[in-house]
């Protein structure tokens, strides 16, 4: 099966060569899934020739905000509209799960009670899932068609699938320990408090459930569709 990554942001170049750009992340995340893959840099205006170019299609996280004016922004609403009629499941992680809920009808903004930064706990309908995050925007408004998966008391819509059409988390299963810290030390200086950066290093050795969500990926990539 081939899965179609459409890539929205980039890794700082501090934390690259080290950690990998965002589209290697999440072959990392599935490398025990059996997928290939293939990714198109949406953000610099490349995108799939159609929808039908992959069996099912990845929206990676981005710096950029999915209300932001951005050329690429509007063809991306258009492919995830195109995607979801034509039952081509589509997954997204933190900006990739506000664009799907932005195309689909959702409303996005910029969180007033701030950020969250590093290991997070959710719950997936009564079990305890921890994940690392790093967002501000957050979903605010469901679209049509959205159920709930998961929420926290700081994201109320943290994850959520659209039948069997799309799936998508505001954390972010793919990023490790290390890259946290990057981040913290990067991107985060000056625009996350400090405090919570600190907060964030102090939890870099707890475990986190990545592979679970790996794995709730990969099984609905292989669904069966009608």
């Amino acid at each position: 099966m081939k899965i179609g990554i459409l890539q929205t942001g980039l890794s700082p170049d501090e934390l690259k060569g080290a950690l990998g750009d965002y589209d290697d992340m999440f072959k990392v995340l599935l490398h025990e899934q059996g997928f290939e893959f293939e990714t198109w840099r949406v953000l610099e205006m490349d995108f799939p020739i159609s929808i039908h170019a992959a069996d099912g299609w990845l929206i990676t996280g981005s710096k950029f905000g999915a209300y932001e004016d951005h050329e690429w922004i509007p063809p991306l609403e258009d492919f995830i509209r195109a995607a979801v009629s034509e039952s081509k499941p589509l997954v997204g992680i933190c900006f990739g799960h506000q664009i799907i809920a932005q195309a689909l009808g959702g409303k996005v903004e910029k969180f007033k009670n701030g950020w969250a930064v590093g290991r997070q706990v959710y719950d997936f309908g009564g079990t305890e899932i921890p994940l690392n995050a790093w967002h501000q925007d957050q979903v605010i408004e469901l679209p049509p068609g959205a159920t709930v998966l998961a929420s926290n008391d700081f994201c109320a819509n943290a994850a959520l699938i659209y039948g069997d059409r799309a799936l998508s988390y505001q954390p972010h299963p793919e990023f490790g320990p290390d890259f946290v810290e990057g981040l913290a030390n990067t991107r985060g200086k000056g625009v996350v408090p400090q405090e919570q950066l600190d907060a964030a290093i102090s939890k870099l050795e707890l475990p986190l459930a990545s592979d679970t969500i790996a794995e709730q990926i990969a099984d609905f990539f292989r669904a069966e569709r009608v």
